[in-house]
């Protein structure tokens, strides 16, 4: 391709400025943000924006390369037959190629009575709420918290920390991903901040109003505030605009990251699913898909044959208040091994971590190419469950067919 292309990067979130940062990096390609807030979340913080000890935010000029032009505006709808975005604001705004980045958010709060009691964290705007909420509420209050994956117990951790009496509805059991030894080392630091933790099949929340939580197995939980971080979403745009998603929503890619439907649209982070194979949602997969969705783009601008995708996990770490933390080791493929480390040293790998984040970014954005973990390879273990997956289609087509139809226009979100 000769000549200016113009590249759209649509959200603004670690996938998403990985993405544009890194698109900078060859000269003739003019890459625009489209964002619907004008600074950078640090969504791996919003549990500290609740407990106050955070807020959560960086600039964009901190994050961002000089030469990303940024747009603070909602897309509506894409015109992938047209390359054009529609924006909330009623404007539109043409694409060569676009990077579809929108991440996800929280899930419906289909439980009765949690959309109107529960408070969701997923987002800037609903941890500000929050927070608001709980400065309004006298310490000796009730607080409970659904959900006992990273979000519920950095929550549960960080307002108990604070004095707060909070009870942990795990739905199940406390911290899925860790390992047994892990999840021991959670609960130890979590009865020691004073957190009930809550576990079996039978804590399942099946009613929350304004004053309790009803499990299961017919328990009322009393609760003065409830803090709902089960489940995540993603945005309904990839739907609305009629591209091909997995049954979530997410944008159905190859291993290129490179949608079904459109060769000009490149997806990375949360809101894609390559080969129908989508990775953990999470910060530590999102920098990546950014990066490899970059050099997508810029592979396809040289008239070269993009790469594909090679991605590595390190664990999965977890604050416990500002005093305490875990780090949880795992294998390459994403699944929690017997070591950790936990105590103060957790925390302060935690916190390492977070602000390495932000380096990264930022390093990328002062020279573009610098990032290079997302080439650490993954080993075989992805291409042995694709090359699995090829089997089972070949020797049943008709559901393969189904499952590679599949969209999300009655999609079931995750709770």
């Amino acid at each position: 391709m000769t000549g200016n292309t113009d590249v759209i990067v649509i959200g603004g979130g670690y996938a998403g400025v990985m993405a544009a940062n890194r698109l900078t990096l060859r000269d003739g390609v003019s890459v625009t943000l489209i964002n619907p807030r004008a600074t950078f979340v640090e969504r791996i913080r919003l549990h500290q924006l609740v407990g106050g000890s955070d807020d959560a935010v960086v600039e964009y000029r901190d994050v961002l390369a000089e030469g990303v032009r940024l747009i603070v505006d909602s897309v509506t709808r894409i015109d992938a037959g047209g390359r054009s975005l529609l924006l909330e604001s009623g404007g539109t705004v043409g694409y060569d190629y676009l990077v579809y980045a929108v991440g996800s958010g929280s899930a419906d709060l289909r439980v009765p009575g949690a959309a109107a009691f529960a408070h969701p964290i997923a987002t800037f705007e609903e941890a500000q709420r929050l927070q608001s909420v709980l400065e309004d509420t006298p310490a000796s209050a009730p607080v409970t918290v659904v959900g006992a994956g990273p979000t519920g117990i950095e929550t549960a951790a960080e307002l108990a920390e604070e004095g707060r009496a909070v009870t942990l509805v795990c739905g199940g059991v406390l911290g899925p991903y860790l390992h047994p030894r892990g999840r021991r080392s959670v609960a130890g630091r979590l009865a020691a901040l004073g957190v009930s933790v809550l576990e079996g099949p039978d804590t399942k929340v099946t009613a929350v109003t304004r004053d309790c939580v009803r499990l299961g197995d017919g328990r009322e939980v009393p609760s003065t505030v409830t803090v709902w971080t089960a489940g995540f979403a993603v945005p309904d745009l990839a739907v609305r605009s009629g591209l091909s998603t997995d049954a979530l929503g997410r944008l159905l890619t190859d291993e290129t990251l490179t949608s079904v439907d459109d060769v000009r649209i490149v997806a990375a982070g949360d809101s894609a699913a390559p080969s129908d194979l989508p990775l953990r949602m999470s910060c530590q997969a999102a920098i990546p898909l950014g990066a490899r969705a970059a050099d997508t783009v810029l592979s396809r601008i040289a008239g070269e044959r993009a790469a594909a995708l090679n991605q590595t996990f390190a664990g999965q770490c977890i604050s416990l208040g500002r005093q305490g933390g875990i780090f949880q080791f795992a294998h390459r493929y994403d699944v929690a091994v017997g070591f950790h480390i936990g105590g103060r040293p957790g925390a302060k790998i935690k916190e390492f971590v977070c602000s390495g984040i932000v380096k990264h970014l930022a390093g990328e954005a002062h020279k573009p190419g610098s990032y290079r973990l997302h080439n650490v390879s993954g080993g075989a273990h992805r291409r042995q469950v694709l090359a699995a997956k090829d089997t089972e289609r070949d020797e049943s087509p008709t559901a393969a067919a189904t499952t590679a139809t599949t969209t999300a226009t009655t999609a079931e979100q995750a709770v």
